[in-house]
């Protein structure tokens, strides 16, 4: 079986990877579709020394071919709210009003026992 990287119009399962982060930063994709027939392996995406893609078949995760190094588009870096800052911004709290007379409901219907039972004259 050979294995290509190509490119399709639409979505399609041969077009799902699975995402690995290691230790240090590097980021290997496998195949979610594809494996070895006989041992079970993924299949990774891998470019070789020329920047050509190599078939998934002959890629391991442990070798360099397999490992990207993401780049970041925009970094952005934010302070972290304290638990005090987000008690002062939320809004206060009101607490449900209950009632013993109103009916249990259970998934949707009233539930038998609690029915208030009338008596006739």
């Amino acid at each position: 079986m050979r294995s290509y990287a190509c490119m399709f119009e639409h979505f399609t399962p041969e077009c799902k990877f699975k995402e690995c982060v290691f230790e240090n930063y590097y980021v290997t994709y496998s195949s979610i579709l594809y494996r070895q027939t006989q041992s079970g392996r993924a299949w990774y995406i891998g470019i070789n020394r020329d920047g050509q893609v190599m078939k998934g078949n002959r890629v391991k995760k442990t070798k360099g071919a397999a490992h990207f190094l993401p780049k970041l588009i925009e970094v952005a870096m934010y302070r972290e709210p304290s638990l005090h800052d987000v008690a002062e911004q939320s809004p206060p709290r009101k607490t449900p009003k209950t009632s013993s007379d109103s009916p249990v409901l259970q998934n949707g219907k009233k539930d038998p026992q609690s029915k208030t039972k009338t008596s006739s004259s």
